[in-house]
């Protein structure tokens, strides 16, 4: 570890890999209410798991943005975090809304209350206050970092992170304007949930997978820069008109439907440009890098986001085909594909990266953590590939032939049975990850138990 502030990092990594234990559970247990329905229906209701499973995904996801920021940003601008003090409060302040979040939601508190009771938007349910707080702690964030790279060494991994992070901020403001008008509502939802994952988060993306492929490959910095700034420019040039891709069926202007199509159908580019990037990198690159897991989940952050976000997006984009699939199995497949790919990945992979460094030893079972990649990933693939032909099931019966819902939920059982089987392989997976990370081999122990000894 170059500089001290870095371990600010590990603080974020943990609360996120907590967060990230909590979403599987979440997720695990909504598959199970899929499969018996009556589960916990009075306790904890299936649309109270679902805001758990999506807003705690959202939240670690961010956690580990940020907790990447504070480890890579020392490095690229060559100078200390600005202030360490504002960095802890930032995540004091987040933890405590995310808690204040969990209790409102469990207990259904303040129902209906406008600044303290949750809101009924998906993604954006968190009560006014809360999001105050995202607010202050997102500010707290922009300055600490935009202070030490204005103060230090300007990069290319720094300029795109920080643009990625200055949007994910400013964007987030949409989600105080909730208009009366449902297409309004829609069109202005849009904007914080597809401008995030299809838009900033893309650009952060990529500035943490150059910032691996750097580290890991030993490549130039010139060629990594290169090719961040063609992976920035289509990420931009098609995700921001492809928000048009969810304005079909809200009540916006027919033209959104080519709008949406045409730039939406671009969107598949750069991620194929990320998966390319990250291949090119390791096949030119001239290092033999020890931490050889860290560099199996960034190649397969880049070809799971390439087929998650790119091949099951493109599948569902178009407005002809959208017509009958927005809404079903097929968008939940294409969802959790994206998400894992893209985002979760890539918090794991820098997290595999850098917990060894954080805590000043050399990486460390690295076999069991490689096997959670493959369990994780092979869980989500298989899920994937379920939810996949349920929704193409879902999509002839529903809205084709015009079955009642529940006929065809009932016709779906045997795809949500393997759905949930997929998800224990996912958790199994988890466990293992978190395991490899935070809990070194016996010899090393052994080895620290008789240094202390002599």
């Amino acid at each position: 570890m170059k500089y001290k502030t870095q371990k600010i990092a590990y603080a974020y990594f943990i609360c996120a890999l907590g967060l990230f234990a909590i979403q599987i559970l979440g997720g695990l247990l909504a598959g199970w209410i899929y499969v018996s329905p009556n589960t916990l229906s009075e306790v904890l209701p299936f649309n109270i798991v679902r805001m758990l499973h999506t807003n705690s995904l959202i939240v670690w996801l961010l956690l580990g943005f940020f907790g990447a920021a504070y480890f890579l940003i020392p490095e690229e601008a060559e100078r200390e975090i600005h202030s360490p003090k504002l960095a802890y409060i930032q995540l004091a302040i987040l933890v405590i809304g995310t808690l204040g979040v969990v209790v409102t939601y469990v207990f259904n508190l303040f129902e209906g209350n406008f600044f303290l009771g949750k809101e009924g938007r998906e993604f954006l349910e968190q009560p006014k206050w809360v999001k105050a707080g995202i607010v202050i702690a997102a500010l707290i964030f922009l300055y600490n970092v935009s202070m030490t790279v204005l103060k230090g060494k300007k990069t290319v991994i720094t300029n795109t992170l920080l643009l990625g992070l200055w949007g994910l901020a400013l964007l987030f403001l949409f989600s105080f304007y909730n208009p009366d008008n449902l297409s309004l509502d829609k069109m202005y939802w849009w904007y914080v949930v597809h401008l995030w994952v299809e838009g900033v988060w893309e650009l952060i993306m990529a500035s943490i997978l150059a910032y691996l492929m750097l580290k890991l490959t030993g490549v130039d910095r010139e060629i990594v820069e290169k090719w961040l700034y063609v992976i920035v420019a289509t990420a931009l040039f098609s995700g921001i008109l492809g928000t048009g891709h969810h304005y079909f069926w809200i009540g916006a202007p027919g033209y959104w439907q080519w709008v949406g199509s045409i730039f939406s159908a671009f969107e598949v580019v750069p991620f194929f440009g990320m998966m390319a990037f990250a291949f090119v990198m390791v096949w030119k690159g001239r290092r033999d890098h020890p931490n050889k897991a860290a560099l199996l989940w960034s190649l397969g952050c880049a070809t799971l986001a390439f087929f998650g976000a790119g091949v099951w997006g493109f599948l569902h984009t178009l407005h002809g085909v959208n017509f009958y699939t927005h809404g079903t199995q097929i968008t939940a497949a294409h969802g959790h594909l994206a998400f894992y790919g893209a985002y979760v990945a890539l918090n794991l992979a820098i997290m595999t990266y850098a917990m060894p460094i954080l805590k000043n030893r050399d990486p460390y079972n690295q076999v069991l953590n490689m096997i959670s990649f493959w369990l994780m990933s092979g869980g989500m693939v298989f899920m994937t590939f379920v939810l996949t032909f349920a929704g193409t099931i879902q999509t002839h019966m529903q809205r084709v032939v015009g079955d009642y819902y529940m006929d065809v939920q009932d016709a779906l059982a045997l795809f949500y049975w393997m759905r949930f089987g997929a998800g224990l392989v996912f958790f199994i997976g988890m466990l293992l990850f978190l395991y490899s990370v935070f809990v070194p081999r016996r010899e090393i122990i052994t080895a620290a138990v008789a240094e202390a000894a002599e």
